[in-house]
Formats: structure tokens, C-alpha cells, sequence
């Protein structure tokens, strides 16, 4: 049975497969399913944003900033490493067992984080969240990408990652509240032991396996000229192209490493400078949540706008715009201007994150897709790492102004790489 969607582009049919159709429409209920459990993922991560830099401080007692910061690295290595194979495995047993599994694992989570009776224990949570994040939130990516079709490829993603950050900057300002009216543990982490139940509960009863779909779309994708991007490729052929012989896919591969580098100076190093500078646990938290609010929300415009006028210079303008916001948190001492900064640096990574994730969608067949998008997410949150480690080693030995401005000087290279290497991939649809 061949089945044309109405929420596609003329000629996205289902080719033979029998009940498979692409597109939004066609498939909105399991999309607006999968929305609502990337949500929870967030969720799972917010609930660290605000507290867990303030529980390194005041709690452990951490006066260096590199040890300070060792649960990021802990928790993007690991991501990083589970990116790669979630995609992987996804395609060889299926996407919902991934899923299921990531979801597993995040239940001792919000426990860890309560009882740990020193910094280690924290550390291994952030291990397990890594391995949850990784699972999870690429299962959700490459569900979406598999139902939509190559229409709407954009807006899936600006819907799957405004609902994630849009989690993590209300369980930021939540869990910031929390904080700042019972204490710094244990009732933060009451949220995550709710998100972590509900999200594996829906996983469970509800998420149908989309690996058809992604076979549907295969069946009806034109064999590319191009020999290096036909549907037979290896793992280790894939991770070649993507991190460095095609250039739309390895330029994507360094500006979301450089993109999440920052996210981790956000994350690790932004909570600390303005508790120095007198602001409130609550004022932090807001702060703390304002930056992945506008991310969030900004991502369903900027995923729609990048389907129609290609991706390329929306990525460019989201790095520089968030080179001129970290550059602006490094001069700024007042809640004002911070909280333009995070505006700002919101509004540029919304610009940049579900357009990266459309390029890889563009680029890549269908028959290795999600092993393309694993290795994007592995170089992309590896950032994480990357970034607790040189921003919190420059912290130690120059301060946290000069740790600032140098990630605001590569995010801005990163700007410039991608407008000199990268070729326009939205034409590749």
C-alpha cells in the first residue's frame, strides 16, 4: 500500500510498506508523544542547571574551579561516548528498546544526587544522567527524523529541542526556588524522581518503533552521485565522512562541539560568577533558566524558518550572536545586563542547535542516519567535556573573565568556520 501525506511534500509516499506513512501529520500523535518524553529529558537535566554548582561550593566545598566542574566533564564524556552508540544500536535493534533502556538507567539518578556523601557520588550520577541523555535524547532526534519525513525535517527538530530546553530552563527556575526556600538537597531532586518514573512509564506503554519509517523514506530516497554518501557504508566510513571528509557534515560536527563547549561555561562556570557578584540563589536560578527559556522557545521559529531559507547562514549568525552574548556575560556585574546577556545567548543557540541536527538530516541517507547523527552528538557533546576542562583549568589560573572570553573567541571562530567550509545542505532534501 502506497500512502501520500497531505502534511508533506508532493511525492513523500510510503513505498510498499504497509500502514507506513511520512510526515507531521500523519504521524502527530506518536510525534506530539515523543515531544512530551524528550521533555521529560530535559527535565532531567534542568534539574542540575541551578543547584548542583551552588552544591559544589557550599556543600562539598570545592575551591577549585577544574575539580568544581569534574561532574560536566563526567556527564558529557559519557554523553558524548552513548551518542555514538545509540545510533548504532537503534538501527540494529530498534529505536523504543534504546529509549527504554536510557530511561532505566536515569532512575538512581535524582537518589545519588540526594544521598551522595561526597563529591564522587556526584559524580557518578552525572555518569548515569550522561548515559540517559545520550540514550534518550538521540532516540527522540532519530524517532522524530524517521516519522516526519525530509518536509519538515527542521520543524521536528526545532520541536524536539525547544521541548527539551524548554524543560531544563523550567526545572532550572523550579528546582532554583526549590533551593532557595527548603535548602539545596534533598527536595530539588524530588523533581527528577517524578520525571524519571513518568518518562519511563511512557516509554514503556505508549512510544511505538519508528525504524519502518526510516525504511519507508529509504526505499523512496534517490541513490546520490556522489559514491561517499550512498546507503552502503560502514560505522567507521560513517564517523570519516561526518566528523571529516564531507564538509557540511564536519563543519556541523565542530560547531556543536563548540556550541556545547559554551553550554558547559552556561552551565558550570555562569552560576558561580554571579553568586560572587552578590546575586540570590533565586536570582540565579532565573538566570540560570533564562538562557535555555529563549533556546528553547526561539528553536520552534528557527527550525521552521531554517526548512525555508537553508541552514548554512542561520548557523553562522547563531554562533556569532553567541560569541557577542559570552563576551557581553565577561563584562557585565550587574542582573541586567546579565540577564540580556542570557536573552542574547538563548537567541543565538536557537539559531544554531535544531539547525545543525537538519544539516545532518539533509546530508545523510536514511540507511545510516542515525549512526551519522550519533556521530554528531558524539563530537557535539563532547563539548560538554571540552569545555568544563579548559574553561575551569583557565578559571584556576587566570580567573573566570578570562575563562569567559576565551570560549567567546572560539565560538566565534566556530562562526567563521562555518561560513568558509560549509556548503548549503537544505538543497539536498
Amino acid at each position: 500500500m502506497t500512502t501520500t501525506d497531505p502534511g508533506t511534500s508532493p511525492g513523500s509516499t510510503s513505498p510498499g510498506h504497509d500502514g507506513i506513512r511520512l510526515g507531521l501529520r500523519a504521524n502527530l500523535a506518536q510525534f506530539s508523544l515523543l515531544v512530551a518524553v524528550n521533555a521529560l529529558v530535559g527535565g532531567m537535566l534542568g534539574q542540575e542547571r541551578s543547584v548542583l554548582p551552588l552544591l559544589a561550593d557550599r556543600t562539598f566545598h570545592l575551591s577549585a574551579y577544574t575539580a568544581a566542574l569534574t561532574y560536566i566533564v563526567a556527564f558529557g564524556a559519557t554523553k558524548a561516548v552513548t551518542n555514538f552508540f545509540a545510533g548504532t544500536l537503534s538501527d540494529r535493534h530498534g529505536r523504543k528498546p534504546i529509549l527504554v533502556a536510557g530511561w532505566i538507567v536515569a532512575l538512581p539518578v535524582p537518589l545519588l544526587l540526594i544521598w551522595a556523601p561526597s563529591w564522587g557520588w556526584v559524580v557518578l550520577a552525572n555518569v548515569l544522567l550522561g548515559v540517559n541523555q545520550g540514550l534518550t535524547w538521540s532516540t527522540t532526534v532519530i524517532m522524530k527524523i524517521d516519522l516526519v519525513g525530509p518536509a519538515r525535517r527542521g520543524l521536528a527538530m526545532g520541536c524536539n529541542e525547544a521541548a527539551g530546553y524548554l524543560a531544563v530552563a523550567g526545572t532550572a527556575m523550579a528546582t532554583g526556588a526549590i533551593a532557595a526556600h527548603w535548602g539545596l538537597r534533598p527536595q530539588p531532586f524530588f523533581v527528577g524522581i517524578a520525571y524519571a518514573a513518568l518518562g519511563l512509564g511512557l516509554s514503556v506503554l505508549t512510544v511505538r518503533e519508528t525504524r519502518e519509517h526510516a525504511r519507508a523514506e529509504a526505499a523512496l530516497h534517490p541513490a546520490p552521485a556522489d559514491p561517499g554518501h550512498h546507503a552502503e557504508l560502514t560505522t567507521g566510513q560513517i564517523a570519516r565522512t561526518t566528523s571529516l571528509t564531507d564538509k557540511a557534515l564536519s563543519s556541523a560536527s565542530w560547531a556543536g562541539l563548540v556550541n556545547n563547549l559554551n553550554d558547559a561555561l552556561a552551565w558550570g562556570i555562569f552560576p558561580l560568577l554571579f553568586a560572587a557578584h552578590g546575586l540570590t540563589i533565586g536570582q540565579v536560578g532565573l538566570l540560570a533558566a533564562l538562557y535555555p527559556a529563549v533556546w528553547g522557545l526561539g528553536q520552534i521559529l528557527t527550525g521552521w524558518w531554517s526548512d525555508r531559507t537553508g541552514r548554512k547562514h542561520l548557523i553562522t549568525a547563531g554562533m556569532l550572536l553567541q560569541a557577542a552574548a559570552i563576551g557581553l556575560v565577561a563584562t557585565g556585574t550587574t542582573f541586567g545586563v546579565w540577564a540580556l546577556a542570557q536573552i542574547l545567548l538563548g537567541a543565538g543557540t536557537a539559531l544554531v542547535y535544531p539547525t545543525l541536527l537538519a544539516v545532518i538530516g539533509d546530508v545523510a541517507h536514511p540507511a545510516w542516519r542515525a549512526r551519522a547523527v550519533g556521530v554528531y552528538r558524539l563530537w557535539r557533546d563532547g563539548g560538554f567535556a571540552v569545555g568544563a576542562l579548559l574553561a575551569g583549568a583557565l578559571a584556576d589560573a587566570y580567573g573566570l573573565t578570562t575563562a569567559i572570553w576565551a570560549v567567546a573567541g572560539l565560538t566565534a571562530t566556530a562562526g567563521i568556520v562555518v561560513a568558509v567550509r560549509m556548503y548549503e545542505t537544505h538543497q539536498h532534501i
